[in-house]
């Protein structure tokens, strides 16, 4: 995966790849910072404590003399000493300093369908406008359209971002978004991001609309797992290659794990060496060691590898859970290679490794650096149950997920934000909105699973406490005392089990309107997901909401001769064939294209 980047943009360039949708350096046109409605100045310098000298292998803890790993990002960071903007897509890896603005410019180069990219994990404070939820933040860009998203890294460690447009990303619309910052430990070769992936012949489209019915049972198997887009056939002898990635002998390595797959979740474990893990999502952890690591889609880890083993190559193994709970997928030995710098290059390892149970449950027992307290007095949760139902359509019975008791239909041509723009408050049943009481206080979620199967559930624009999860049905009255109230696991993505409960906690601290879905690709489109509406009346004043309507305008003048629309899939639930969509067996017009490996 590629990036470059122009300090300052001076260039301009256009590559169109895959998907046919490409992101290029240009100059965009800034409006003049205001203090009600902007951020705050760009060099205004608050030092997040005393001088700690410059980041460098024996002092990771360290960042740009004035701030550090106990820095309170959620209250101080530092000024943006670099503008970041990409000028190639599709996948570059984009990386930026911590406190910097990241400028994306995303031109839809496809002949018939709308895009969206979403920056996973970021906080967006004050600038929900540039989440990049279709439906929810903004319209779609219609082809031929172009959209600028320029937002401020507030909070440091290894994301990506991925398009929000029902499943397209499953068909490749994704790539590592890296923040630079402290670390809570020391290292010395930064190997960059890690991105594993279930990899699919078949388009996400056509897979989706397979998933869907009840007929076809189980969703389908993934063809591969890819670690940074490479693996050999699954099945045949030849074909494909496994990826390789150097370690130096006596060396310790940072390594930024990233589970961007569409339906697998994915166990990894290195032969002959532990992790000693950093970081979970976007939040610094005190260095905790792990033998194998569970990622459920969209989750993230920073570990360190410490290469001091005998000089030979290792598997690096992904693991998945045996009873198709949680994915499945064709590779019966999904792995990457680690070489010793001094290894044979072209040598197999020889040691397969002690076997790994996976399981689908996930990763428990971090502690985070900056610290969140919540007080265990003001806790009265809402209840949001999830469940499934098996409703008819045109196309037959189908898989039908919910939240709250309504499965998500987003409005492409009508986002929330819109509503807010106009101070439209009639919002639809469908886009199963909850308003979030409050500013600057705790609000508490209990997500009842009333279905076997775990999901990986992401919250928009906030980092939540997770105060507990278990089996069976929580009851607040009587089980309030099995919850961490005392900074618990804090991140973006949990893991929540069948047949269970999670609590959650988040502080209403960033106005907006914020998704919270299941991030498997086949529920999220069958319904589950549900939004948030914080602090609405401070949204105006704190960000242009203006600047969304020529975007829509656009995609509502392309609504009329798209070949697709009105629509089958509204970008996070899909349609049944024939209600107002394609006709019933004309699903074959979704203009797939085989890809394979190997």
């Amino acid at each position: 995966m590629l990036g470059c980047f122009s300090r300052p943009a001076t260039a301009c360039c256009a590559v169109a790849l895959a998907l046919l949708v490409s992101v290029s350096v240009a100059n965009p046109v800034h409006h003049a910072p205001n203090a009600v409605i902007d951020l705050l100045p760009r060099q205004t310098i608050t030092p997040g404590g005393r001088p700690c000298g410059q980041n460098n292998a024996t002092n990771r803890g360290c960042w740009k003399n004035s701030w550090n790993i106990s820095t309170d990002y959620e209250v101080t960071t530092p000024p943006a000493f670099n503008t970041r903007t990409v000028c190639q897509y599709p996948g570059p890896t984009i990386s930026a300093d911590w406190g910097d603005y990241v400028i994306v410019n995303v031109f839809n180069d496809m002949q018939d369908n709308g895009t969206s990219i979403h920056w996973h994990g970021i906080r967006q404070f004050g600038e929900s406008n540039q989440d990049g939820a279709n439906g929810v933040t903004e319209c779609p860009i219609p082809p031929g359209h172009n959209k600028t998203y320029d937002f401020h890294t507030t909070q440091y460690g290894t994301s990506w971002y991925h398009s929000h447009y029902s499943n397209q990303y499953g068909n490749g619309v994704v790539g590592p978004l890296i923040v630079n910052g402290p670390t809570s430990a020391n290292w010395d070769i930064d190997l960059g991001p890690y991105a594993m992936t279930d990899y699919y012949w078949e388009t996400a489209d056509r897979l989706t609309l397979r998933a869907e019915l009840v007929a076809n049972g189980a969703p389908p198997d993934s063809d591969n797992i890819l670690f940074r887009g490479k693996n050999v056939h699954p099945t045949a002898a030849t074909g494909g290659a496994y990826d390789r990635i150097t370690l130096t002998p006596g060396k310790k390595h940072l390594l930024r794990l990233i589970n961007t797959s569409v339906d697998n979740s994915l166990t990894v474990s290195l032969v002959g060496h532990n992790f000693t893990v950093i970081a979970t999502d976007l939040v610094a952890v005190t260095p905790t060691v792990r033998s194998t690591l569970f990622l459920g889609v969209g989750q993230r880890y920073d570990v360190i590898i410490d290469a001091s083993q005998p000089v030979a190559n290792y598997w690096f193994n992904a693991t998945l859970e045996s009873a198709n709970n949680c994915g499945k997928t064709r590779n019966p030995f999904p792995a990457a290679i680690f070489h010793y710098d001094g290894a044979s290059t072209t040598g197999l390892p020889t040691n397969r490794g002690t076997p790994v149970v996976a399981t689908c449950a996930g990763e428990t027992g971090f502690a985070p650096i900056v610290t969140r307290t919540v007080p265990a007095a003001s806790f009265a949760p809402s209840t949001l149950p999830i469940d499934l139902a098996f409703p008819t359509g045109p196309r037959g019975q189908v898989f039908e997920w919910s939240i709250r008791n309504t499965p998500i239909v987003v409005e492409w041509d009508h986002p929330v934000l819109e509503y807010i723009l106009q101070g439209n408050t009639s919002f639809p049943a469908a886009i199963n909105l909850v308003q979030v009481a409050g500013a600057n206080v705790w609000t508490f979620w209990v997500l009842q699973n009333d279905f076997v199967l775990p999901h990986p559930i992401h919250l928009h624009g906030h980092d939540f406490l997770v105060l507990g999860l278990g089996a069976g049905v929580f009851n607040a009255a009587t089980m309030a005392g099995q919850l961490n109230f005392n900074n618990p696991v804090r991140r973006d993505v949990v893991q929540m089990p069948g047949s269970g409960w999670l609590v959650i906690a988040y502080k209403t601290d960033n106005p907006g309107v914020w998704l919270m879905h299941c991030h498997i690709g086949w529920h999220v489109a069958s319904g589950l997901g549900i939004q948030f509406l914080e602090r609405k009346s401070e949204i105006p004043t704190l960000m242009h909401l203006d600047q969304m309507e020529p975007n829509c305008n656009a995609w509502r003048a392309y609504q009329p001769s798209s070949p697709y629309l009105p629509k089958l899939d509204s970008g996070l639930k899909r349609r049944f064939a024939g209600e107002g969509g394609l006709p019933v067996g004309a699903e074959w017009a979704l203009k797939p294209a085989v890809r394979r490996i190997g």
